[in-house]
């Protein structure tokens, strides 16, 4: 009965993601994502769907391209940043992957449409986020002011 309450409760939550507006982010190196739906999956089999925020996700992550990192932004509070170590942009995606504390992240973005897909893994343990994207048009400096 859970596991059938979990899929309906994962495509419930997911059926209005296709309607979700995001920009396009082609030749933008700055942008701002926000997660939209999170599935977390643990090694026995069994997976929840959830808002982001239930699950420590933050409600919007920085991603600076040329700084090759991850930053919640400042109106959080939590002052949190991951280094990007592989970087790729290719006909139209921008793929990211890091590691840091025992977690490995990917990051699939598409350029045009902004919409962000993103799995997080740690030792017996899955995320799979989707979301939305939008470029940054201030500088770090200036945006902070």
């Amino acid at each position: 009965m859970w596991r059938v309450s979990a899929v309906a409760i994962a495509l419930t939550v997911a059926a209005p993601i296709h309607g979700v507006w995001a920009d396009d982010l082609t030749g933008s190196a700055r942008f701002l994502c926000a997660a939209v739906q999170a599935t977390v999956c643990i090694e026995d089999g069994q997976c929840a769907a959830d808002v982001p925020w239930n699950l420590n996700i933050p409600d919007f992550v920085e991603v600076d391209l040329e700084m090759r990192q991850l930053a919640t932004t400042r109106a959080s509070g939590e002052n949190r940043t991951t280094p990007i170590t592989h970087l790729s942009r290719h006909d139209g995606t921008i793929v990211l992957h890091g590691f840091e504390r025992g977690r490995a992240f990917s990051f699939v973005i598409d350029e045009e449409s902004g919409r962000v897909s993103v799995a997080l893994v740690a030792d017996g343990i899955t995320l799979a986020i989707f979301g939305a994207c939008t470029p940054m048009t201030t500088a770090p400096d200036a945006a902070s002011d």
